[in-house]
């Protein structure tokens, strides 16, 4: 069997093939490109084109928000994307896209191909009632289904599960038993995730992708009362402060010139200077909290783009965290590539960069699902 898997982010689309016979699936290819690179089903031809790939027997779809209903992988059906469709305007950057590519991989690859589901908030279905509740009145979250979803699923289970297989032996863990990590997403999106027994107590984002972290184009935490002001004063209808606060805000926003960290650090221009400021100083605000909401943490984990490749900014994050026996060694920080423990040996705290593999876990998922279809 060969599964494909299909990882739609805000702003690329990362393509793998999977080998599976029986057992745990095995990636074969995998390639990443730019989401205005060209049309879902040009991009599909090519993957499979260059890649010798001449069936393909079922595909997997990351799904940003699944909402109260989708709370598990599952197959994909007219209800399915109904209510992936119905949650778009929760999460506009992705849902949209991800139902886009769902279709195109339906026509590219055949009607009768087998394509399954797997939702980042998934994972966050455990949350506990006291990090899943807004204090607004519980008639209207009931009626509406406002509750704190969490996003980014996928990766922060990712980085757990990556975390837990260099830690073959637990005795070292505690008379408690407890493990206890934090691990940060940085990429275009951002979120920070406080796991406990693989279990998560707490994470940044919330009804929608856009709450907690600044991110490259989303503003992250903001007062709602300076969200109605700027309805009030510039006359914004609904959709327009979607857009400004999902697209135009954030780093671009505040460095009026890039999403991208990397340029902006470049960059001596006193307006990019805050915006990667202000950045690593609001991760480093919620990696507090979440000490606090763990009670101690064994580990902090980074990924994604940005968390996995920006030495500068781990490091940015991580300043003056020594009170919590956070120490990082700078030139293991600067020469990490792939899976590094880059805190030094006094470190009370291990700090590890381990690169996300969603992929392996949407492959995964698909091979359960269709084992178990019902």
């Amino acid at each position: 069997m060969t599964i494909l898997t299909v990882n739609t982010g805000s702003s690329s689309v990362r393509l793998a093939a999977f080998t599976r016979d029986g057992g745990t699936p095995r990636e074969i290819a995998n390639a990443r490109d730019d989401l205005s690179a060209g049309e879902p089903q040009a991009m599909l031809g090519k993957f499979l084109k260059e890649h010798g790939l001449a069936k393909i027997n079922a595909a997997a779809h990351r799904v940003v928000h699944g909402g109260r209903k989708l709370t598990t992988s599952c197959l994909l059906d007219q209800e399915v994307e109904q209510e992936i469709d119905r949650l778009a305007p929760l999460a506009p950057l992705h849902n949209p896209i991800a139902l886009h590519w769902i279709r195109a991989t339906r026509e590219a690859l055949g009607a009768g191909i087998s394509q399954v589901a797997v939702f980042d908030t998934a994972f966050f279905t455990a949350l506990p009632e006291i990090a899943r509740t807004y204090a607004i009145p519980h008639e209207l979250a009931k009626k509406h289904g406002l509750y704190r979803y969490g996003f980014h699923g996928l990766a922060h289970q990712a980085m757990w599960l990556g975390w837990r297989d260099l830690k073959p032996d637990t005795s070292n863990e505690g008379a408690d038993g407890r493990e206890r990590i934090i691990s940060m997403q940085l990429g275009a999106g951002c979120s920070i995730t406080a796991i406990e027994n693989g279990m998560p107590r707490d994470t940044s984002m919330g009804f929608s992708p856009l709450e907690g972290l600044m991110m490259a184009t989303r503003s992250g935490d903001i007062d709602p009362g300076l969200i109605t002001y700027l309805q009030r004063q510039e006359g914004l209808a609904p959709e327009q402060l979607d857009e400004l606060l999902n697209e135009r805000s954030g780093l671009l926003g505040l460095s009026q010139r890039s999403g991208d960290i990397r340029q902006l650090l470049e960059s001596v221009d006193v307006y990019s200077r805050l915006a990667v400021d202000l950045y690593c100083y609001r991760a480093r605000k919620y990696l507090g909290a979440y000490f606090a909401v763990l009670g101690g943490a064994k580990a902090i984990i980074f990924g994604g783009g940005v968390g996995e490749n920006v030495a500068a900014i781990r490091e940015k994050i991580l300043a003056g965290m020594q009170w919590c026996g956070i120490e990082i060694n700078r030139k293991k920080n600067h020469d990490s590539t792939g899976i590094s423990r880059i805190s030094s040996d006094a470190s009370q705290v291990e700090v590890w960069v381990i690169p996300v593999d969603e992929a392996a876990i949407l492959a995964r998922e698909a091979a359960r699902v269709l084992d178990h279809p019902g």
